[in-house]
């Protein structure tokens, strides 16, 4: 009896991993655009449909990404992707597309189909190529190379038409050629002989056809190409199989709302560098002023471990000094030998140190201190240290350096200055506006990230695989990674030693490629084994800066990233340097085409660690989801982004990681014993003791979630005495619970309900915050929101009055979703002006308005000190007129 209940169980397992699609085949059209949105989607969809009329299969149309779900995709033979552009799908989307096609599922891409999610990587291998650029309309001729396919079984050899002929980038070499373009035919063909047009081929379990064809709304009503389409659909419906999710290797992504931001402690710190989670889940955190702090898990307080006499700030007016205590790492075998080791910069010598101390219970010893490593570092000028330490899987310790440069305009009003390009600037008086003395000198261990095996009297010595060996001349073997300008936090993947960093990169923001060079980029990049990484030569995707005569403003030809030489008269090491490696991620200020979702504004790059579910207890650990991803986030835009990457360590694809959490500039990012990620947020202002700098952590819940509440409401927010007012609330649980609400009406009452809604009446004059939470039957409880009601005002004005104040409330918040308070406070300066004062210098007029809009969305140099303010390209004329208006409040 057993034997049978088992085999039925198994039987039924089989069958429901199986999801049937009918006798009669469905396909769906998706045509969503986040870019360009082709006019001839309009004609196309019916076009389609009238096929699916004609040939026996039935067509769905949208563009609604939700419809790209696996509730939904189970039910299709086929999906065709019509001149779908842009950012279309998010990570959720894109996970269940890789689980369709998975499963058995099918794929059609129609012309712009390929314009679409440039950082996943699936997403361009599925389709077969990227597009890269096309020329103006046009005549060409199209050779069919195989007519052995339905799609161009009934074309002539040679086919001549009229369309948008793309140009591609990363073709695949799995698929299988059906249609080249003759580049003879036409002007604007980049690809050469072989330039392909349509293809097909087997992906994952199921099938892809592409057609470059399609751009013209001509197209939908032409014979020949209709045939060409309804050829490769039928192609990719096939035999109409069942599809199989038991095949999936791709797991659904874990709910955002599961993951949740727990704030350990928040205000204590002053300046914080970097972390150490200890096993005992204490934490060590370095502060850039020289005090070593210790948070204490047991009592969830603060105290001092130690003290470090460094060098934190400038006697020279107008420079701010980047250096001090600048990381902190305790060692692999912590446990039993209490080691901590501590890159600083002490006061009474013109170096940055590596020691080594001895922890002896919550007290950090500097008579324990043994030197371990020191590198000169220029002083009195800004910027750049890095000062990043990790160790790899093999018990190597790793650190980071910045490039000791000025990457401001030489002082003085000079013709020929920097200009926020690579400092190349050789003349004698002007050294510190000269990267290649350090980043790019193979005898410098400035700019660099430095390989060492550490010794037990703490003296280290050199690994295989570093980037020069020893003795070799005009070199330092200590360098793993050169080229380096802020390598501001570094991360090294446990398993496979990969290296990853995040690049503080130039300020530039427009490229000025015939004379100096391209535009600043940041980056985020990997090393599987050593290189020169381009600084201060090449940027990004190695764009090449060119050599500069600062007396006479002549540029050189660009540096030659395979054969790059450094000539400067400040140069030790080799003239000749190994071929320049690309970044591995790389964005503007500007709007990225080739990573679109890293966003607009400020940006500074960090590397979080290389995340491996096997290694941490299952009780605290994350979703499997997360096995093998890599964790990549930026201080200053105030997000997270996971990495997936292919098996050989190229980027497969990039996804959110908790957008609508809050961040406070985290400026380090560590996996703790228990498998959870631990943040070290700096806050929101330079230089300062910043309210919002704490420790957090991010907890993963399996269990019962809270309500979530959207939108408070009053029927009434201002009114004579008695105030009458209708109180409503919008709220859902995720678990579908029961929900009560628990409202404060800012007076001292209290009111529980169980329907949304509360009605209240005001008997004293007052402003009154009103606020309200949802609660579930297991007393999960919401966060609040809250709404103004003014009792007792009934002014003529007063919606006017009320309308302004919520217009200003909305352009604060608006200006605190930026990165605008990185750089600005409301009422002291920071590394930019406060609010207060920009409010002073400009008056609330017409003309003022367009100088500040201008301002924010082009940014700026020069009218507040050296330090460019990051242009918002992406920011809406209205967004602006709310900031400026809030602005303006502040006189």
């Amino acid at each position: 009896m057993r034997l049978k209940i088992t085999l039925l169980l198994a039987l039924c397992v089989m069958l429901f991993s199986f999801s049937k699609i009918p006798v009669k085949p469905r396909i769906l059209v998706f045509t969503k655009t986040s870019g360009y949105h082709h006019a001839s989607i309009a004609v196309g969809v019916p076009a389609i449909m009238k096929l699916g009329q004609e040939n026996n299969f039935l067509v769905d149309s949208t563009s609604d990404a939700s419809k790209i779900s696996e509730d939904n995709l189970k039910k299709y033979s086929a999906v065709v992707f019509l001149n779908t552009t842009g950012y279309m799908l998010n990570n959720y989307q894109q996970a269940d597309l890789e689980r369709y096609m998975q499963a058995g599922g099918n794929f059609v891409g129609v012309h712009a189909a390929a314009d679409a999610e440039y950082d996943w990587k699936y997403y361009g291998r599925l389709v077969g190529a990227y597009f890269v650029s096309h020329p103006m309309q046009q005549e060409a001729v199209l050779k069919i190379v195989d007519k052995n396919h339905p799609s161009t079984r009934d074309l002539p050899d040679t086919w001549k038409r009229k369309d948008e002929w793309y140009n591609f980038k990363s073709i695949s070499p799995k698929i299988h050629v059906l249609i080249n373009i003759d580049e003879t035919s036409y002007k604007g063909g980049i690809n050469g002989a072989t330039h392909p047009m349509a293809w097909y081929q087997n992906f994952e379990n199921g099938r892809s056809f592409y057609t470059e064809l399609g751009h013209t709304d001509e197209s939908y009503s032409d014979p020949m190409f209709l045939g060409h389409l309804l050829g490769g659909i039928k192609y990719a419906i096939g035999d109409n199989k069942p599809l199989d999710y038991s095949k999936c290797t791709t797991m659904r992504v874990p709910e955002t709302n599961r993951f949740e931001k727990t704030q350990l402690i928040q205000g204590t710190f002053f300046e914080p560098t970097e972390m150490a989670v200890l096993p005992n889940f204490d934490i060590l955190v370095s502060q850039r002023r020289g005090e070593i702090m210790l948070y204490k898990n047991s009592t969830k307080t603060v105290k001092q471990a130690g003290f470090l006499d460094a060098y934190w700030k400038t006697h020279t007016k107008g420079v701010n000094a980047e250096e001090g205590v600048l990381g902190l790492n305790i060692d692999p075998d912590f446990k039993t030998n209490h080691y901590v080791y501590i890159y600083y910069s002490p006061a009474d010598t013109s170096v940055n140190r590596l020691s080594r101390f001895t922890m002896t219970g919550d007290t950090i010893d500097n008579k324990t201190e043994k030197v371990i490593l020191q590198l000169y570092s220029q002083r009195e000028i800004c910027c750049h240290t890095g000062g990043s330490i990790a160790w790899g899987p093999d018990h190597m310790l790793f650190l980071s350096a910045g490039d000791n440069s000025t990457p401001f305009d030489e002082p003085g009003k000079k013709p020929y200055n920097t200009r926020a390009f690579a400092p190349l600037d050789d003349r004698p008086e002007f050294l510190n506006h000269d990267a290649r003395r350090s980043a790019g000198n193979t005898n410098d261990l400035r700019g660099k990230i430095l390989r060492i095996k550490i010794n037990p009297d703490a003296t280290y010595s050199i690994p295989e695989g570093n980037l020069f060996k020893p003795g070799t001349p005009k070199t330092r073997p200590e360098i793993y990674v050169m080229g380096d300008r802020n390598p501001y936090r570094i991360s090294v993947d446990q398993k496979n030693g990969f290296l990853y960093w995040g690049e503080v990169g130039p300020d530039a923001q427009k490229d000025s490629i015939d004379t100096r060079g391209p535009r600043g980029y940041d980056e985020f990049n990997q090393a599987r084994k050593a290189g020169f990484f381009g600084w201060p030569f090449f940027v990004g995707n190695n764009y090449a800066y060119r050599p500069y005569d600062y007396a006479t403003g002549v540029s050189g030809a660009p540096f030659d990233p395979l054969h790059p030489v450094n000539d400067s008269k400040n140069n030790t090491g080799l003239r000749e340097l190994p071929p320049a490696q690309p970044a591995f991620i790389w964005y503007p200020y500007a709007e990225s085409p080739d990573f679109p979702q890293v966003g607009t504004g400020g940006r500074n790059a960090m590397a979080g660690p290389a995340y491996y579910t096997d290694m941490f207890p299952k009780a605290t650990r994350y979703p499997d989801y997360f096995n093998k991803k890599v964790v990549f986030y930026d201080w200053i835009r105030g997000w997270m982004k996971l990495l997936t990457l292919q098996p050989n360590g190229d980027l497969d694809k990039m996804e959110p990681f908790m957008a609508d959490t809050k961040l406070n500039n985290v400026i380090d990012m560590e996996t703790g014993p228990d498998g959870r990620i631990y943040l070290l947020e700096y806050g929101s202002g330079w230089f300062a003791k910043n309210k919002d700098a704490g420790l957090a952590r991010i907890d993963y819940n399996s269990g019962n979630r809270a309500p979530e509440v959207a939108t408070v409401a009053t029927s009434k927010a201002y009114g004579a005495l008695p105030l009458t007012t209708v109180l409503t609330v919008k709220a859902t649980d995720p678990e579908k619970n029961k929900m009560t609400y628990v409202w404060d009406l800012g007076n001292g009452v209290k009111k529980t309900t169980t329907l949304p809604k509360l009605t209240y009446t005001y008997t004293k004059k007052g402003n009154f915050t009103v606020s309200v939470v949802a609660k579930d039957e297991y007393d999960a409880i919401s966060t609040p929101k809250t709404i103004a009601v003014l009792a007792g005002q009934d002014s003529p004005d007063m919606k006017a009055k009320l309308a302004t104040i919520k217009a200003n409330a909305a352009g604060k918040a608006l200006m605190l979703s930026l990165d605008c308070s990185a750089c600005h406070k409301i009422n002291e300066k920071s590394v930019g002006p406060s609010f207060t004062d920009v409010a002073k210098k400009y008056p609330a007029n017409a003309a003022s308005t367009a100088h500040l809009s201008k301002k924010i969305v082009n940014g700026g140099h020069g009218v507040w000190g050296d330090v460019d303010m990051p242009a918002h390209p992406a920011l809406k004329p209205a967004d602006t007129q709310k900031i400026i208006n809030w602005i303006y409040t502040l006189k």
